[in-house]
């Protein structure tokens, strides 16, 4: 029973859904509600989760309001606010588009639409970095719309990534990758050529290649309230990343870590521009000049924020604590040392080739100082223990099997 005052409305089925969904678990005793376009198995054999509303055109900017007021009427009780979250960018951004209507039946905390048009759309999100005086990759733009030529002279390797994800995922085509990294002209023009007849009609981002691995690569949480105060500012470093071409970029295990000059610069950052939410940072260490260089930043947590969670920064209690109860809170700089995975210890046992990280994970492993959220001891279910345990040998199976 939830004698709290409030209902959690989670939208997603994935495992970012899963790992909000226990964060309210573990902090309210409560089970949420999960909306979502498909069932998946993340969540659909769950014991923490209510009921999952499955909904296949949640998709449709047209249902998208149809279906959240279905599931308004369906759970609206007496006394208690509906707390809306997303957990894809393609959701928050729904509800943004869509905050007037929703906000009519629920409280969240998004930013504007033409803030996140600035921050999604990654041509317009270098802009913003270099006039805050963030560090970004060098980078050149392509547009789909023209079609011309790429005439820049440039040095290989480089990465080819979409400006606008959202659109470019609605024109699938064979050998789709979210990320690309090319070795020369030729595979660059490719590229192009490739989505170019797709359909995609916006830019292309084509990025200078930073060199190393995926302990290169970080991770910062933030929770800015809605007030646009920062509330949590946290960084970790990569130990592994999913090396499926289609998954590239989902990370897989990390360590936290706490660099102060470089968590207030990204605080700084999103105070200046005015956002609002939990916002979630990709960047990778240049070593070539010493920088962080900022890739993106995912309005919303990332399936791999649910670190904040086993440090005792729950997410669900940011959000309850802010749109809920209104609670004013002083700003935290995470400073832990944690290891958090959703792979074995075997396969960080065997695939992470930095010998000083190795030495850290099999430390913070025997000291206990480690977490999975999807071994969840409070999820009962038979059925999910069973898939997690085939999910594992995969796991083994990816990465012996390595394509990145």
């Amino acid at each position: 029973m939830n004698n709290e005052s409030f209902i959690p409305i989670i939208v997603g089925t994935d495992m970012n859904a899963y790992n909000m969904a226990i964060s309210f678990h573990e902090e309210y005793n409560i089970k949420p509600i999960l909306v979502g376009k498909e069932e998946m198995s993340f969540t659909k054999w769950s014991s923490v989760i209510d009921h999952i509303e499955i909904h296949p055109n949640l998709w449709d900017k047209a249902a998208f309001v149809t279906v959240l007021t279905e599931v308004a009427k369906k759970y609206k009780t007496a006394g208690k606010q509906l707390l809306l979250i997303g957990t894809n960018d393609f959701y928050v951004r729904l509800i943004i588009e869509n905050a007037r209507a929703l906000k009519e039946m629920y409280v969240f905390n998004y930013m504007s639409e033409e803030l996140m048009n600035n921050l999604l759309v990654k041509s317009n999100f270098y802009k913003l970095c270099e006039e805050h005086g963030i560090d970004a990759p060098k980078t050149y733009y392509y547009s789909c719309a023209k079609k011309e030529p790429f005439t820049e002279e440039v040095l290989f390797p480089l990465i080819i990534k979409p400006s606008n994800g959202v659109q470019y995922y609605k024109n699938k085509f064979p050998g789709q990758q979210k990320v690309y990294r090319v070795e020369s002209r030729e595979e660059l023009n490719d590229v192009i050529n490739k989505v170019n007849a797709s359909g995609y009609s916006e830019d292309l981002i084509i990025q200078d290649y930073i060199p190393g691995d995926d302990t290169y690569m970080w991770d910062s949480v933030l929770y800015m309230n809605s007030k646009g105060k920062a509330q949590l500012s946290t960084l970790a470093q990569v130990v592994l990343q999913e090396h499926t071409v289609t998954a590239i970029g989902n990370y897989t295990a990390l360590i936290t870590r706490y660099d102060e000059e470089l968590m207030k610069k990204l605080q700084h950052f999103l105070e200046a521009v005015g956002y609002v939410g939990f916002a979630n940072f990709d960047l990778k260490f240049d070593e070539r000049d010493g920088k962080f260089k900022v890739f993106e930043v995912n309005i919303r947590q990332g399936r791999s924020s649910y670190y904040t969670t086993a440090l005792g920064h729950n997410m669900a209690r940011y959000f309850v604590d802010d749109v809920i109860h209104n609670k004013p809170k002083q700003l935290t700089l995470l400073n832990e040392h944690y290891l958090f995975t959703v792979v074995p210890k075997i396969v960080l046992k065997k695939f992470v080739d930095n010998k000083e990280i190795q030495r850290e994970i099999r430390h913070l492993l025997r000291t206990g100082k480690w977490g999975n959220p999807l071994f969840y001891k409070k999820d009962t279910s038979f059925m999910r223990k069973i898939y997690l345990i085939a999910r594992q040998f995969n796991y083994y199976k990816k990465y012996k099997n390595n394509n990145w």
